[in-house]
């Protein structure tokens, strides 16, 4: 783990690029307040010199070199962040850990829904719709979860191994997949990384998972369904926003004592 003036200066930085790559403030500068190159660790250096590198015009070239940049420097920052971005990156998922606070995890998973809590080691999130308008209807969307009383109710207990598979075929597309996890060249690759995912939440974590499969077993064989094959309790919204209609989802949902981590994967056209 960074040294805490460390991680202050990596969370800086990874804020302020996300804020650049969203483009949410024109008037935001190109470099952090606060922060230099010769206050920061050598990846706070490295990420300095190469955002001081990049035209700020056009714009929207400075936001594709902004968001490549970001996804390097965030797979450099750790290997967990890493293996979230080669594994699931691509595809349209959820990837959050927020704290348990709560002695019913069902409060802490529902915070993370709703991204009410930050990730406690300043690792990687995946979520496409952080700054989606869609969210002043459905403020948790894409999701629209029970509220925590009832959470619980609609996820299954699954084996640790079934957890992995599970978030390996997230790497999957519902619709018109051409090359399923099972059959991949790389498929024992892609099986490491959600291993490696998994490992974060240690030996003693526990799984949940929305797949009906998992009502009667535990350890569904995910890789040999995939995701087109993986009927589930739905956590999506059902309202029909912008054009976008969600109409599947897989989500595995890890805990352990310090931790709740979400991983969910969505259909859509």
């Amino acid at each position: 783990m960074p040294a805490p003036a460390d991680r202050a200066a990596l969370d800086l930085l990874d804020a302020h690029l996300e804020a650049l790559w969203d483009a949410s403030d024109a008037a935001l500068p190109a470099e952090p307040s606060g922060l230099t190159a010769e206050e920061g660790d050598e990846l706070v250096r490295w990420a300095l010199d190469r955002l001081r590198s990049v035209p700020r015009e056009p714009k929207g070239a400075f936001g594709r070199e902004v968001g490549s940049l970001l996804a390097e420097f965030r797979s450099r920052r750790s290997p967990w962040n890493a293996a979230a971005l080669r594994l699931l990156d691509d595809t349209y998922t959820f990837v959050a850990t927020g704290p348990r606070r709560h002695e019913e995890w069902a409060h802490d998973v529902h915070a993370v829904l709703h991204r009410r809590v930050a990730d406690p080691r300043g690792w990687v999130r995946l979520d496409r719709d952080r700054a989606n308008p869609a969210r002043r209807t459905v403020p948790a969307y894409p999701f629209d979860p029970p509220d925590p009383a009832e959470l619980s109710a609609r996820l299954y207990p699954l084996e640790a191994e079934a957890a992995v598979a599970a978030l390996a075929v997230m790497a999957e597309e519902w619709q018109g997949e051409p090359a399923p996890v099972r059959s991949r060249p790389d498929r024992d690759a892609l099986l490491v990384d959600a291993r490696l995912l998994l490992d974060r939440y240690g030996p003693g974590a526990r799984y949940w998972t929305n797949a009906t499969a998992a009502a009667s077993d535990p350890a569904p064989d995910f890789l040999a369904s995939g995701l087109q094959g993986t009927a589930s309790h739905c956590f999506h919204t059902r309202e029909y926003i912008a054009g976008l209609d969600m109409f599947e989802d897989l989500g595995v949902v890890a805990v352990n004592d310090e931790e709740a981590g979400v991983f969910w994967s969505f259909g859509a056209y």
